[in-house]
């Protein structure tokens, strides 16, 4: 099992999407996800902000 390389290594990362008029936060950390979903652009990309900063430490929030 010494050459078995993992499938994805899972980065830290908040991500900003838009649905069927509703805006998903993705939230990346350690291995583990969830999503929120939000009615504004504005509250979405407020919570994103937040846990960008505070919880992960990045730099920036990805559009996708």
């Amino acid at each position: 099992m010494d050459n078995v390389i993992p499938f994805r290594k899972n980065a830290s990362c908040v991500e900003l999407a838009e649905a069927c008029g509703e805006w998903f936060v993705r939230v990346v950390e350690h291995d583990q996800e969830f999503t929120r979903s939000f009615d504004t652009v504005a509250l979405a990309l407020s919570y994103a902000e937040g846990q960008k900063r505070r919880r992960l430490g990045l730099d920036k929030v990805t559009r996708v």
